[in-house]
């Protein structure tokens, strides 16, 4: 669960950096949001953009990676809470891209509900809402040229909850990368299902987890760092640890087993 008197308040504790994990993906993020950049021959994607009080962070650290954030083309989005798409108005009006989300976190975002938990979770005056130009369905791709990337609809943190899959480029091999858009337990308490949550939610989420273990993810991406270790794997791959670290081909499926044992022990099922 968040807690509303932390760190979006003091941003530049969350200065993280930036770094390549591999040809053509970056992290960008935070040290508590990730946001990942998927540079290809046809495009530049953003997957998520924090907070929007860390908005100068994450533009100092896609520079520092080479990129200006002009010539970003999408912004797509694991879900529509405001720690991961808190600083999309900014980046849009920044950049000019185009926005993309699951269809049914669409409303949230567009019109500042209390499911993007702004001011009801973290405590903030307000959502900075956005216009969303494409609603993503299960299965709808993003072709980047050379990089394509699939949506898969995995609700239950949100309804809208989105896995992001696609495959890059490591040590000469070609891997399937993926980030499981909505991992947390906590929006499955009473507390959250009564206020902010949607009817069905757990449900959702236990066939969601279901459907991730069929994924055959090698490069595992978490949406906040602390998931999958990122920042151990950063210092591991700067010490030129071969090969990669972030290639994890046992990792994603640990990962899915351990949120579901903790989600049946919470849920009772």
């Amino acid at each position: 669960m968040p807690d509303n008197n932390a760190f979006w308040k003091r941003p530049w504790e969350l200065r993280a950096p930036a770094f390549e994990i591999t040809s053509g993906l970056y992290y960008v993020g935070n040290t508590d949001v990730s946001c990942h950049l998927v540079k290809a021959s046809g495009g530049i994607l953003l997957i998520d953009t924090a907070f929007a009080q860390t908005a100068y962070l994450l533009t100092e650290s896609i520079r520092s990676v080479g990129v200006d954030p002009a010539d970003i083309d999408i912004i797509a989005h694991t879900h529509g809470h405001v720690d991961h798409c808190g600083a999309t108005r900014r980046m849009k009006e920044l950049t000019g891209a185009a926005v993309a989300l699951g269809e049914p976190d669409v409303k949230a975002v567009e019109q500042g509900t209390r499911l993007t938990c702004a001011e009801s979770w973290y405590g903030m005056e307000r959502f900075e809402t956005f216009n969303v130009d494409r609603a993503l369905k299960h299965g709808d791709t993003i072709d980047l040229g050379g990089i394509v990337m699939t949506a898969h609809h995995t609700p239950g943190h949100t309804a809208g909850t989105m896995t992001y899959t696609f495959e890059v480029d490591v040590d000469g091999g070609r891997v399937l990368a993926g980030m499981f858009g909505g991992p947390g337990l906590w929006t499955m308490t009473d507390e959250y299902t009564g206020t902010d949550g949607y009817p069905g939610n757990r449900d959702d989420f236990a066939r969601s987890l279901e459907y991730l273990k069929t994924l055959d993810v090698q490069l595992w991406l978490g949406a906040h760092p602390g998931q999958n270790g990122t920042f151990d794997k950063f210092e591991r791959l700067k010490n030129g640890e071969k090969p990669n670290p972030f290639i994890d081909p046992t990792g994603w499926k640990q990962f899915i087993t351990t949120i579901e044992a903790e989600y049946n022990e919470q849920c009772g099922t």
